[in-house]
């Protein structure tokens, strides 16, 4: 890990601090606190200790205390989503979304949701924000509006075609109020369920529930919209059947209705006119089959595409992915333009719509919603997958400690524990240890990964 031609591209200021802890004592211990966090990149340091007695003589089975540990802390995962912040908290969400989303399609007895769950009604819509002004992009095989076929990765896809003429004030607005704009789209869904099923709202609810599990991504030129899935369940939710006249086609007409629908009024203020905010005219809403059956939006497609989006932000348009508190700070930060336009927008517009709080959020393009939303009844939560995972953790311990389950009605243990935050972050030299173990990681996943699809390649030609 710390040879020579491993180290050839350390800065001058990282080496020494590498050198230093290469030869600590601590070297090994600190190695396995760093991977143990998948090599986080701002992990949290604690100080404390843990005592687990026999309840009834009070002897101790088994105690632990940073004392011992290289520096006097404990390394835990930071837990960021954001793949800008934390590669590898981020992988780690991005797999929880994903069984998550994946539990809702396929069914999992253990995630809340059964394998009937197949059988049900459901789609993948995608909801996306109005024209602000004409931008640069790839309308199929035809060029773009300037005269150019612009390649993939061109960097002026999503800018505007005339900067000074796109309603960037129209932009952020859109952006502040689309949680606002899926909520009144929820409330008429149900509506339009019921209208078209020829029920009361009250019979609708009775006889059917609506589920759904969606995420927010930024487009290219700055504007939030979300992907959804919607499922049509019975009124106990997962377990039970949705009635026969829950169709498919019933859903999709549902979903059109009810986005037409949705309008959210933003008062004049200022030199701000008045506007009404509705959702763009490019819905599609698709299927979702359970083996695939020549169609893309399998299962499988959407729970991956889910995850992906559930660790980016506004960052994949240019900007930042920390608040910016004035627009001296867009030259510093080297913002390019279109996000430094939507960014100022932002700024100049919070004294007018102060209950907004555009400035706390003009990072985010405006947007201040959660990026991973769920009905209730979709599927599990992420705090039960977390949670499932600190058990097998704690039950993996204490096995190698051979210490008795806690819930175990016969156990007569007591533990008691006291953790102090001591702060967060690596030293020059633990940062770079931890980006080799994250890269080290992350090439056994992928090796994993291939091996797993050459074994079902194999299997499909037997």
């Amino acid at each position: 890990m710390t040879d020579t031609a491993t180290m050839a591209g350390l800065d001058p200021a990282t080496l020494p601090d590498v050198l230093r802890l290469a030869g600590s004592p601590g070297f090994d211990r600190i190695q396995e606190q760093l991977r143990r966090t998948g090599g986080c990149t701002d992990p949290i340091r604690l100080t404390g200790s843990t005592v687990t007695r026999d309840a009834t003589t009070g002897q101790v089975l088994h105690s632990y205390s940073t004392d011992t540990e290289p520096g006097g802390v404990l390394r835990v995962a930071c837990g960021n989503r954001r793949a800008s912040r934390c590669p590898a908290c981020a992988w780690t969400y991005a797999g929880d979304t994903y069984h998550l989303i994946r539990a809702g399609l396929v069914g999992d007895p253990a995630k809340g949701t059964p394998a009937t769950i197949r059988d049900h009604p459901r789609v993948f819509a995608t909801l996306t924000a109005p024209s602000f002004g004409p931008v640069h992009n790839r309308p199929g095989n035809r060029p773009c509006r300037c005269g150019t076929r612009h390649a993939e990765d061109a960097p002026e896809l999503g800018t505007p075609l005339d900067p000074d003429a796109y309603d960037y004030a129209g932009a952020v607005l859109w952006n502040n109020h689309a949680s606002e704009l899926w909520r009144y789209f929820t409330i008429y869904l149900r509506r339009e369920i019921a209208k078209r099923a020829g029920l009361t709202q009250k019979a609708a609810r009775e006889q059917s529930r609506v589920s759904f599990g969606k995420v927010a991504e930024y487009q290219k030129r700055g504007a939030v919209h979300f992907h959804a899935v919607i499922r049509f369940d019975g009124p106990a939710g997962p377990d039970d059947p949705p009635p026969a006249w829950a169709t498919l086609d019933l859903l999709t007409d549902a979903i059109h209705a009810a986005a037409a629908r949705v309008e959210v009024d933003v008062p004049p203020s200022g030199d701000q006119p008045a506007r009404t905010l509705r959702w763009g005219t490019q819905l599609d809403v698709r299927p979702i089959r359970a083996f695939g059956d020549g169609e893309d939006i399998t299962e499988q497609a959407v729970a991956s595409y889910v995850a992906k989006y559930a660790t980016k932000a506004a960052e994949t348009t240019g900007t930042v992915d920390r608040r910016i508190g004035n627009k001296e700070a867009l030259v510093l930060l080297d913002v390019p333009e279109h996000p430094a336009r939507l960014i100022a927008a932002c700024l100049d517009l919070h004294p007018l719509y102060p209950d907004r709080k555009l400035r706390d959020w003009a990072h985010m393009l405006g947007f201040r919603g959660h990026f991973s939303t769920k009905s209730r009844r979709y599927s599990t939560t992420l705090g039960e997958l977390r949670q499932t995972r600190a058990d097998y953790r704690a039950a993996q311990q204490r096995a190698a400690l051979g210490l008795p389950d806690p819930d175990d009605e016969e156990a007569t243990t007591l533990t008691l524990a006291h953790w102090t935050y001591a702060g967060h972050g690596h030293t020059p030299g633990e940062s770079w240890l931890a980006a080799n173990i994250r890269r080290d990681l992350q090439a056994s996943r992928e090796l994993a990964r291939e091996a797993l699809l050459d074994l079902r390649s194999e299997g499909e030609d037997w």
